[in-house]
């Protein structure tokens, strides 16, 4: 399961970010980018001790800054029965190319000497 795809199922949903400052949102999650920066709507937010609150109709948050995302289990539960209908995910084989010449190094290499 990717993170990206996790997201973008929980779209409309609610979640808690918190950051690495310490300071929690809760909110319903808009839109996130594939750099993991995310848009909140009806947002509530935390201080970093706890003891202060401020209400946000809405709010961007960087994802570089994000410890954390909390998500309810039933959008993990979607994503991941997504991911058993669709064949698992990335699809594919597995594993890395062979590139060029194949797994040999190309014409280099081997015993020794020049080939």
């Amino acid at each position: 399961m990717l993170p990206l795809s996790l997201l973008n199922t929980a779209q409309g949903h609610p979640m808690l970010v918190e950051l690495k400052s310490g300071e929690t949102y809760n909110g319903h999650l808009v839109n996130c980018d594939n750099f993991m920066n995310l848009t909140l709507r009806e947002v509530i937010q935390t201080s970093p001790e706890g003891d202060r609150f401020w209400r946000l109709p809405e709010c961007y948050i960087r994802g570089s800054t994000i410890k954390y995302l909390r998500i309810p289990d039933e959008i993990v539960d979607m994503v991941k029965e997504d991911n058993r209908k669709n064949g698992g995910g990335r699809g594919g084989r597995g594993g890395r190319g062979q590139g060029r010449w194949g797994n040999r190094g190309g014409n280099r290499g081997g015993r020794g000497g020049k080939q």
